[in-house]
């Protein structure tokens, strides 16, 4: 199962997420919702990082990847990356709804 765990404060703002595990659907290499799930981490980890300044912890290995943006974001780059991450976070959870059992979105508040 992959589980994702999304990582927010108590005013709803994303910092990031940890996402590990392999689903399981499918082999390695043909499995859609791995695929699926990885796609939105990148365009994430892409988007924020072409379109601010914002400084963040990032790691990914085989079956696991961690993106976590800085708490001391400048506030010019603070709307954008809330659109990214909450975008991000509706297609996780839709992925989640599509294939129960093989997908986890958590959320963490800090």
């Amino acid at each position: 199962m992959v589980d994702i765990s999304i990582v927010k404060d108590k005013n709803g703002f994303v910092y990031g997420f940890e996402i590990y595990g392999h689903s399981g659907y499918a082999e390695h290499g043909k499995d859609i919702v791995c695929a699926a799930v990885s796609a939105l981490a990148y365009a994430a980890v892409g988007a924020i990082s072409d379109m601010t300044k914002a400084e963040a912890d990032w790691d990914y290995k085989d079956g696991y990847m961690l993106y976590m943006v800085h708490r001391n974001i400048l506030d010019t780059d603070r709307s954008i990356v809330k659109t990214v991450l909450d975008a991000i976070i509706i297609g996780f959870k839709q992925v989640e709804l599509s294939y129960k059992g093989y997908v986890k979105v958590r959320i963490k508040e800090v």
